[in-house]
């Protein structure tokens, strides 16, 4: 799920959508209005699930996409090489997620932990 605002109002910190990937800003630079056009707004973001750093450079008045980010905790169920089954504790639902590197060796069955969910992606938190 995503909502529309304007460049203008995005800070550092806050999360954008850059060619159809939730994004976490990192960086913003803006220019002033010149002669013959308006402001524009340089950000720089690092993507949530797959880490890859984007940029767009876009009018302050234009339009873009925040995704709705949402922390959810869970119970882990089982868990079978770098694939954890989790249980959603507030519906109820059961899914599979990735297990990241430096969690390998701390997740236990049993155990509830914090994940993220965005646009139809999950991660580990």
């Amino acid at each position: 799920m995503k909502e529309q605002t304007e460049i203008g109002k995005i800070k550092e910190g806050r999360y954008i959508v850059i060619d159809e990937e939730p994004c976490k800003v990192v960086g913003l630079a803006t220019s002033k209005p010149g002669k013959h056009g308006a402001a524009k707004a340089r950000i720089d973001a690092v993507g949530i699930f797959d880490g890859v750093k984007r940029s767009i450079v876009s009018p302050v008045s234009a339009k873009t996409y925040v995704p709705v980010v949402e922390r959810k905790s869970g119970q882990v169920i089982s868990i079978a090489g770098d694939m954890a089954q989790l249980m959603d504790m507030k519906d109820y639902s059961n899914f599979e997620i990735a297990i990241p590197e430096d969690k390998k060796g701390t997740l236990e069955v049993g155990k509830e932990i914090m994940y993220i969910e965005s646009m139809g992606k999950r991660k580990l938190d």
